[in-house]
């Protein structure tokens, strides 16, 4: 199998570790860089030179279990699905919780190579901070294990708790890794596509209160903190997600010009809203669309289907956040609730995997919500050496249609800012039930307090990451 430059490095690292005494090893690899593949070349140099019996592979879903199993039976010319005659299997994080003393005896009895993707999964430096998939680490793998190797794309929790297996430096608390290959390495390699993050805002927010007193604000960070109108009710917003739909549909189209197969995410905040978005990319957008959800049947194989399909869009919840492997998404749509660092690197990196295609744009669209600006003004501060592009001219002139007036505006973005500016089509609603509202432009999802976006919308394109992760 002919490895990745980076790849060929951590695979001698690891086993250099391994020879060395050390038992654990920790990865860092952006996600779409190809930890997977680099996991398998491990495992198969090691089985060669007899050092383990078996090898064992936890991951967080099972979409992303079955992609090891696959990986790895291929690459180890053999079965891999834990039966009479396989060198090992693959298992969700979940499943940990359900084996009994006599398969935990394999680890003590064989030379186990133990391989966990994803490992931020798992947290516990002892049983005191360990969280349930942490604990059985700790109590069944830790010691037992011949050798672990654990992967990850973003090396931190949200809640701050230790990472299973992991080192941490003294007195700063920074954890340690024992191989990096960042997003800005992926770019220049041509392993990763150089992302391209759009932060969507608006300059009129009408929010009018309890006592029917009306409030405007110029911009989403003044309409948090100005007043009780929360991110959740900006991303539900029929006007909010109509613009966030037409950049990307637009986005996705240009780029099915060139790759007929690329296609879209939406990350949505409830199954309610991906069976919104779903109906409205459908009827309105005319978009080939599906959506997965936990509560659909067999995700997995919808998720299968979709890899190799044509269809433009997917919608999800929380079912294609890290570890999935779809090369053709190119443009994503995040509306989640989640606005955690992790979830957002998480979310941006299933738009990074490079294909064959001609084009290898990436997009990202999202709502310039304080703390998602934050997450990417702190990527984009690690490459002040690359221009941000993509202004056609100085002056762009924004129309918005409402209510059947038209507001006209003027603007010249400064070379500081790089902020652009779309018009904003106007699209009628359809006849929905989760509509309701003057213009319909409120979702029957409760506010409080009620809020109109009445004015343009702006753009702030944030351009090729250089970052650790």
């Amino acid at each position: 199998m002919h490895l990745r430059q980076w790849q060929s490095e951590c695979v001698n690292r690891a086993l250099e570790h391994f020879s060395a005494k050390h038992k654990h090893f920790l990865c860092l690899a952006t996600p779409g860089a190809g930890k997977t593949i680099m996991a398998s070349e491990v495992a198969v140099q090691l089985l060669e030179q007899d050092l383990i019996d078996f090898v064992l592979c936890f991951s967080p879903s099972i979409n992303i279990s079955q992609g090891i199993k696959q990986t790895f039976s291929k690459r180890l010319e053999c079965r891999f699905d834990g039966v009479i005659g396989a060198v090992g299997c693959s298992y969700t994080y979940q499943s940990m919780l359900s084996f009994k003393e006599d398969f935990w005896q394999l680890l003590k009895q064989n030379r186990v190579l133990v391989i966990f993707d994803e490992i931020h999964h798992c947290s516990g430096s002892s049983l005191e901070d360990a969280n349930a998939w942490g604990e059985e680490i700790l109590l069944n793998i830790q010691s037992q294990a011949e050798y672990t190797l654990a992967l990850t794309g973003t090396p931190w929790r949200s809640d701050q708790a230790p990472i299973a297996l992991s080192r941490y430096t003294d007195p700063d608390n920074q954890i340690q890794c024992d191989y990096i290959y960042g997003l800005r390495e992926a770019v220049a390699d041509g392993v990763c596509r150089s992302p391209k993050i759009v932060l969507i805002d608006n300059e009129k927010i009408s929010v009018t209160d309890e006592e029917n007193e009306t409030k405007t604000f110029n911009c989403l960070d003044a309409l948090f903190k100005g007043s009780l109108v929360s991110y959740q009710s900006v991303i539900k917003n029929d006007v909010a997600i109509r613009h966030a739909l037409t950049l990307a549909t637009n986005k996705l189209d240009d780029i099915r010009l060139h790759n007929p197969n690329a296609a879209g995410l939406v990350v949505a905040s409830s199954i309610e809203h991906a069976a919104y978005i779903l109906n409205m990319l459908r009827n309105e957008y005319a978009q080939t669309a599906e959506i997965v959800t936990y509560k659909e049947d067999l995700p997995s194989l919808k998720i299968n289907e979709f890899r190799n399909s044509t269809t433009n869009w997917i919608v999800s919840v929380g079912m294609i956040s890290e570890g999935t492997d779809i090369p053709r998404l190119q443009v994503c749509c995040h509306l989640s609730r989640v606005k955690t660092e992790l979830y957002f690197r998480q979310v941006l990196g299933r738009i990074l995997r490079v294909d064959k295609a001609t084009n290898q744009d990436a997009w990202l669209y999202t709502f310039a919500a304080p703390k998602l600006v934050e997450f990417a003004n702190r990527i984009a501060e690690e490459i002040p050496d690359v221009p941000v592009v993509f202004r056609e001219s100085d002056t762009v002139t924004v129309s918005v249609k409402l209510g059947g007036s038209e507001i006209i505006r003027a603007s010249s973005p400064s070379q500081d800012s790089h902020t652009v500016r779309f018009s904003t089509p106007h699209i009628t609603a359809p006849k929905h039930p989760l509509i309701a509202g003057s213009n319909n432009q409120n979702l029957s999802w409760p506010t409080s307090p009620s809020f109109e976006i009445l004015g343009g919308f702006r753009e702030k394109v944030v351009s090729t990451f250089n970052s650790p992760f």
